[in-house]
């Protein structure tokens, strides 16, 4: 689906060729908040981002620091440790990978492993971060949180969409002033950092606001505490529930979709491309494959 939103520009070319993109989610630390397939060497971890290439993934986000807040941080040396192979396996296939990462330390490490962005999911809590991104001409994800990072906070907001656009302009002026280029940054409303679910469903209402900052939004609904209080769904179980969002994430403006399900979502966005009238709709095939199930026996 070709948009005329604004590309990000890393490691000296543009990405994506087309939008939406969807960004596949591999854990390599086994403490995902959602997430309860376990990748725990170098080879399955690899091959699950493969897979989710061949499904559509336009880039694979590495991380191993969950997001759980009833946990301790990892040390950032044991935290790099995991991430770093397999970034650098993908980048010499010529897979784009980020690193899902708030630690200054774990970004330096995976940048000189390959990584082409770094996700940052702290709000510039460190500077550091996008200074790393400005010497190595990586994309720069700015989320939204008034949270520090792997503590429970929901403080309370008069205007969340007004709090998260402030914030983030601030962000990027922070970053611009550490050498980064406009052109490297992709923003993040942040839905469920430091957000009842009530407030990150009016940022997704309110999403289209934040198009005036000039910059792609990243949209991370997959399998989101909020999608989950809605439906009365556990992690494993949210994919409709994180479809609707997506749907309507899209809609108002995002173009870059952080999932979880990438074969399924790529296979949304395949009708929906189709739908809207972006993407041919095939010819019929010349089997029954797609029919209807074997006959039994």
């Amino acid at each position: 689906m070709a948009s005329a939103e604004p590309k990000l520009r890393i490691a000296g070319r543009q990405w994506p060729d087309d939008y939406p993109a969807v960004m596949g989610i591999v854990n390599v630390g086994g403490r995902s908040v959602s997430d309860h397939v376990r990748l725990d060497t170098t080879a399955a971890q690899v091959r699950r981002a493969r897979e989710m290439v061949a499904s559509g993934a336009a880039m694979i986000d590495i991380g191993a620091e969950s997001g759980r807040t009833d946990e301790e941080p990892r040390d950032a040396a044991e935290e790099l440790a995991l991430v770093s192979e397999p970034i650098a396996q993908l980048a010499a296939d010529g897979i784009l990978a980020s690193v899902d990462t708030w630690k200054a330390e774990v970004a330096r490490g995976a940048v000189a492993a390959g990584a082409a962005l770094i996700n940052d999911t702290s709000g510039l809590a460190d500077p550091e971060l996008a200074r790393v991104a400005a010497e190595s001409a990586t994309g720069l994800v700015i989320m939204h949180t008034r949270a520090e990072p792997k503590k429970a906070s929901f403080p309370r907001y008069d205007d969340p969409i007004a709090e998260v656009r402030t914030f983030l302009e601030q962000r990027i002026e922070i970053a611009l002033a550490a050498g980064v280029e406009f052109e490297q940054i992709l923003l993040d409303p942040g839905l469920d950092y430091a957000k009842t679910p009530a407030e990150s469903v009016e940022l997704l209402r309110r999403l289209p606001e934040l198009r005036a900052l000039g910059r792609p939004l990243l949209l991370a609904v997959s399998r989101k505490f909020f999608v989950g209080v809605i439906s009365d769904r556990p992690p494993p179980d949210r994919l409709g529930g994180s479809l609707a969002a997506l749907e309507h994430g899209l809609a108002a403006g995002a173009v870059v979709a952080r999932v979880h399900d990438v074969e399924e979502v790529c296979a949304y966005l395949a009708v929906r491309s189709s739908l809207r009238g972006t993407r041919d709709v095939p010819e019929m095939p010349p089997h029954d494959r797609l029919k209807w199930l074997p006959l039994d026996g």
